[in-house]
């Protein structure tokens, strides 16, 4: 029971989230500036709409009714995953998503992953070696590298690594063997950023009470650091990588635009150009439905993990 408690409350905050989300979301469509219709028939080639036609499609897209009734007959074909269909190409957004989504998601896995160990592998090295070369050197990249926006570090991937070393390829084909150079990429801003939190965390168990005792007992700072170090300091990481690791999506979209990774992301892009509001929408809902997902599941293992934050909800 003490468990169930404070899980009903974080189901209660993440469908809060998610419905005060999917309000901001549909209203992309409505507040846009200009007559929805004639939006419509203009990103299906027609450049200049006679008033019939824009009547046509405001009749066959209901679009008369009162906003809170469009609202919610959105919202309950949403939660189906019925996005409507695509301006230009007048297809389910569901499909067209379906179709990229594989892509997207092999990208975000490997990302993940990478960005996972290696946050682990440099703050592990750091604290080994504190105020060393090594800890030094590493605090230095990762304050610079933190800093370099992604889309700079692809472009720079590309003519260093794939122009000039021939390693990759400029056009993606949406294989595993073609994944690594954007997942390297999308992974490293991610990883330095967890460096920093990681290597914090254990620099503060590392001087803990309990540090001392296993040193005193002839443990070395290796046992000490991934015997007791690490799960003292598993739960405020595990915190940041379930934010970290739900915003991969969207941070996916540039990356698989300057690699011509044909996924959801780059499909985000063409349809913000395009002004096809509805993939637009139907991608920001699934970002933010990944989002709020991962983070109640990281909260949910918090929760398993830490006893003391059972109490705290209970109160």
């Amino acid at each position: 029971m003490k468990l169930f408690r404070p899980i009903i409350k974080l189901l209660v905050q993440a469908l809060l989230t998610m419905l005060g989300a999917s309000i901001l979301i549909w209203a992309l469509l409505p507040l846009a500036p200009g007559d929805v219709s004639e939006r419509i028939l203009q990103s299906r080639g027609v450049t200049d709409p006679t008033p019939f036609e824009i009547k046509t499609v405001r009749d066959e897209l209901k679009l008369n009714r009162p906003l809170a009734v469009q609202y919610f007959e959105w919202i309950s074909k949403a939660v189906r995953g019925d996005f409507s269909n695509s301006f230009q190409s007048d297809k389910p957004v569901s499909n067209e998503i379906a179709k990229r989504l594989p892509a997207t998601v092999l990208l975000a896995v490997v990302s993940f992953i990478l960005a996972v160990i290696i946050s682990l592998v440099l703050a592990f090295v750091s604290v080994y070696f504190t105020d060393k070369f090594p800890d030094k050197f590493i605090r230095f990249v990762t304050q610079i590298g933190a800093s370099i926006p992604s889309f700079l570090l692809g472009l720079l991937l590309l003519q260093f690594v794939v122009v000039g070393f021939g390693v990759g390829k400029i056009i993606s084909t949406n294989s595993v063997a073609d994944v690594w150079l954007p997942a390297v990429c999308l992974a490293i801003g991610r990883a330095l950023d967890w460096t920093q939190i990681l290597r914090s965390n254990l620099l503060s168990a590392m001087s803990a009470q309990f540090s001392f005792v296993a040193e005193a007992r002839g443990a070395t700072r290796w046992r000490i650091l991934w015997r007791y170090a690490l799960p003292n300091s598993l739960l405020p990481f595990l915190t940041v990588i379930g934010v970290g690791s739900g915003s991969l999506l969207g941070g996916a979209a540039i990356i698989e635009t300057v690699f011509s990774w044909n996924g959801i992301g780059s499909m985000a892009i063409e349809a913000v150009a395009a002004r096809d509001l509805p993939i637009v929408q139907g991608f920001v809902i699934l970002a933010t439905s990944i989002y709020v997902s991962v983070n109640f599941l990281v909260d949910i293992l918090g929760f398993v993990i830490d006893p003391r934050l059972r109490e705290v909800q209970n109160r």
